[in-house]
């Protein structure tokens, strides 16, 4: 449950964010479950990519994961890399929410 007292958006309302990971990563583990409430409160859609699927992104992502982006992935804009700020993240949304017309808070 959020712990702001907010309820959780329909999901798909929001952004969408893309988290890149490596099946291996246990930090990728820890973003993941950073990040689900969060996302879950903003309605944001969360696309996950395993980059060892995609050899091409190597030279661009390497050793930053995970790494969590804004839209679809390669070319979307990076939010956090390695560990997930969910406050920050919150705060991004919701600025994201208001530009939207739709303020979730």
């Amino acid at each position: 449950a959020a712990t702001t007292g907010s309820k959780p958006r329909e999901p798909g309302a929001g952004p969408v964010l893309t988290l890149v990971v490596r099946s291996w990563c246990s930090l990728c583990d820890t973003m993941r479950e950073a990040l689900a409430p969060v996302a879950a409160r903003h309605g944001a859609r969360v696309a996950e990519v395993d980059l060892d699927a995609h050899p091409d992104w190597e030279e661009r992502f390497g050793e930053r994961v995970p790494l969590l982006l804004a839209g679809a992935a390669p070319e979307g804009a990076p939010l956090a890399a390695l560990t997930l700020d969910a406050n920050a993240l919150d705060a991004w949304l919701t600025a994201q929410a208001v530009a939207r017309g739709r303020d979730f808070r």
